[in-house]
């Protein structure tokens, strides 16, 4: 039986380990998944550990998934442009590191009737989970992908990095009304609370999208559709089940049927 973890910090609402074995069931192998919290200063020392002892994979999510990039021997080419892996592949005590966030987020927009080609996008924030999407996005041929966060700097960076005339970075008090789809990738919902864009930006778009989610509508869908009621707004449980099944083809060669356990998941 191999052994994987979903890594992060908080991780305690992680569905991860409900679908990785669901899947597991689907696809007739036997896998250990479990739920693994680091403190922030210790990921890299809890990593190792769990190496040492036979770890096969391991999924990682916020905040680790650049720190995770970096302790990878080989990333394929995704990750490489996204700076940033969720998903860790251990061989002869080597890590293997690829980022299917982009996937995940792509098909469950699809998924949803959200097509990306020739639309405006804004995503918001900076970090590994932002790293992660813009490269799929970039396939799905949009008019033009606006990077915002608090830190103007970051996100800078990562319009930069990723080297296309269709990807910009754009400070929070310039935004205006003039985007199809809104993307949060920040970890704001998981807090209760907001990121720091003015209201104006739900004012036109078509739909919003939050890469975080729970029970219940996130703070950041209510709010848009607050502003503008007739917003389509989705949360991230679509993307989790879709990432997934591309981690699970990586592991093992085989793609597994999610409509299912989208079903299955909504309902509980």
């Amino acid at each position: 039986m191999k052994t994987f973890f979903v890594i992060g910090n908080p991780i305690e609402h992680s569905k991860s380990p409900i679908i990785h074995k669901h899947f597991a069931q689907q696809c007739n192998v036997e896998i250990s998944y479990e739920r693994m919290f680091c403190n922030l200063d210790d990921f890299e020392d809890d990593l190792l550990n769990v190496i040492k002892g036979g770890l096969a994979g391991a999924n990682v999510t916020m905040p680790f998934k650049e720190r995770a990039f970096a302790m990878c021997y080989q990333v394929s080419e995704r990750a490489q442009l996204s700076k940033a892996t969720n998903t860790l592949t251990i061989q002869d005590g080597k890590v293997y590191g690829d980022n299917t966030d982009g996937e995940g987020l792509v098909q469950d927009l699809l998924y949803n009737g959200i097509t990306i080609k020739d639309k405006k996008v804004l995503v918001i924030g900076a970090g590994g989970a932002t790293r992660g999407c813009i490269p799929a996005l970039l396939q799905q041929q949009p008019k033009q992908i606006v990077i915002t966060n608090r830190t103007f700097e970051k996100a800078s960076l990562i319009a930069k990095e990723i080297g296309s005339n269709t990807v910009v970075a754009k400070p929070t008090l310039e935004l205006d009304d003039d985007y199809d789809i809104i993307i949060n990738g920040t970890a704001t919902s998981l807090n209760g609370q907001l990121p720091p864009v003015g209201d104006c930006i739900y004012d036109n778009a078509t739909a919003v999208y939050d890469m975080c989610y729970q029970n219940d509508p996130t703070v950041f869908m209510q709010h848009a559709q607050k502003i503008n009621p007739d917003i389509i707004v989705i949360d991230g449980l679509g993307m989790l089940i879709e990432q997934a099944a591309e981690s699970f083809n990586i592991w093992f060669g085989q793609r597994p049927a999610t409509k299912e356990l989208r079903e299955i998941l909504r309902a509980s």
